[in-house]
């Protein structure tokens, strides 16, 4: 009995070791700036510049290879025509590899190797993804792994209900949204959307609300607008305006009339308190947790299949939406059903970024792309208004519409305009501030 006892309690003290150690390195990965060679940065972004800058010729091939897995493996497996969705972005993806080997060949039509076009998209986007991505994988390990995730979870779960709607265990699954990649994010929702664990309202609240790009793609963003000295303000400003976002839509129409048979909520474990029942949460996690290099292995090779999926789609969509802002009107529209909420925010040109800011409709990163000459408040907006969107049609949307979720594509236009709508209003205040401070450079 005794050492039973001490086995337990060893094992006990393990995982929480476990639990304080990668958990700490997680966070310092992802939020404490590093200064090297001048550079104050994370080191998620320098290991990135390094590898783009010393080893250009293998980081051309490597993303290159993720670039050709991604268009050839949907023909492969057969799974292109499963639907007119999977068939138009698995056409899309092989039009991404084509202007992938046009660009490094360079042949094809002066218009599309003007600075701002195929030469920005790949070298500062697509090449930058296509590191950041793998090794932010690695990272997401530590971060995600070993029960922070669970214990914060838990912590805020009071919270859930009165402010978005959904039940306690939806904690885990918002937070693991937002760190995480949205197609996993939906993944799991869709889960335990089928498991009877949520109604068809809290299932689109948490798939429409949380499910973000992950943070790995903000640095991306960040480093394109030319923030990622004020990354942990951007980081937390983003994070705050979507949760708050997400709390106003889920009592708007159309989630509010969705069908929602009762409350469904996960009761605290009888005579335990909060704190002791979220570091147990973290604790077990930890305990089940697989090694270290297997679960780093895991991540990483699901990091890998993402960005295989995910750049040659922007090459593809984000170049496509680059020639359609600068030669067609096609953003007008969307355009101005925004700039009223740009004019009262108050930034520099209004019409032109309420166009800018309406185009992450069509790809998230296209508002990054055509204001990152913008002035510093208005960069500010559009790096937390192209995340707390949630919603674009090159990616988020088709994955949400291939899930069980009773969610109708106009209740997602709906949605992403709302939520662009109130991310605006939020944002512009805190750009405003940051800027009379001196943070935004």
């Amino acid at each position: 009995m005794t050492d039973s006892v001490l086995t337990q309690s060893g094992s006990r003290g393990t995982a929480a070791l476990k639990l304080i150690v990668y958990s700490f390195i997680g966070i310092f990965f992802f939020f404490v700036p590093v200064t090297i060679g001048g550079k104050s940065t994370i080191l998620l972004d320098h290991a990135a510049s390094a590898i783009a800058t010393n080893l250009r010729p293998a980081a051309l091939v490597f993303v290159t290879a993720l670039i050709a897995y991604g268009a050839i493996a949907p023909f492969i497996r057969g799974t292109w025509n499963k639907n007119t969705t999977e068939t138009v972005f698995s056409l899309l993806r092989v039009l991404g590899l084509i202007l992938t080997a046009m660009y490094l060949a360079g042949i094809g039509p002066a218009a599309i190797f003007t600075p701002d076009m195929l030469p920005f998209l790949f070298d500062k986007l697509v090449l930058s993804v296509g590191l950041i991505v793998p090794i932010g994988g690695l990272a997401l390990a530590f971060l995600i792994g070993y029960g922070l995730l669970e214990l914060t979870g838990v912590i805020v779960q009071p919270i859930m209900r009165p402010i978005w709607r959904t039940p306690g265990w939806s904690a885990i699954d918002a937070v693991a949204s937002f760190v995480g990649s949205y197609s996993l994010a939906l993944l799991i929702t869709d889960r335990v959307y089928k498991e009877g664990k949520y109604t068809p309202r809290e299932a689109a609240i948490v798939a429409t609300g949380f499910s973000t790009v992950s943070a790995t793609f903000m640095i991306i963003v960040a480093k394109t607008l030319g923030l990622m000295g004020a990354w942990n303000l951007y980081f937390w400003t983003t994070f705050v305006v979507t949760f708050i976002v997400s709390a106003i839509v889920a009592r708007l129409w159309p989630l509010r009339g969705m069908e929602h048979t009762g409350d469904r909520d996960m009761p605290l474990p009888e005579g335990k308190g909060r704190l002791a029942t979220a570091i147990d949460a973290g604790i077990e996690q930890a305990q089940k947790a697989p090694g270290i290099f297997s679960l780093l292995g895991a991540t990483f090779l699901d990091s890998l299949r993402m960005a295989a999926m995910i750049l040659p789609s922007i090459m593809a969509v984000g170049l496509l939406g680059l020639l359609a802002a600068k030669y067609t009107p096609i953003f007008d529209i969307p355009g101005f059903a925004l700039y009223p909420f740009t004019w009262i925010a108050q930034l520099a040109e209004p019409m032109q970024a309420a166009r800018a800011l309406a185009s992450g409709l069509a790809e998230m990163f296209l508002p990054a792309i055509l204001l990152r000459d913008a002035d510093p408040v208005l960069k500010f907006v559009a790096a937390v208004v192209s995340v707390s969107q949630v919603l674009f049609l090159s990616a988020s949307i088709p994955c949400m519409l291939a899930t069980s979720i009773p969610l109708r594509f106009r209740d997602l236009i709906v949605i992403w305009y709302i939520r662009t709508a109130l991310s605006i209003l939020l944002t512009a205040p805190v750009a405003f501030w940051a800027a009379s401070k001196g943070w935004l450079g």
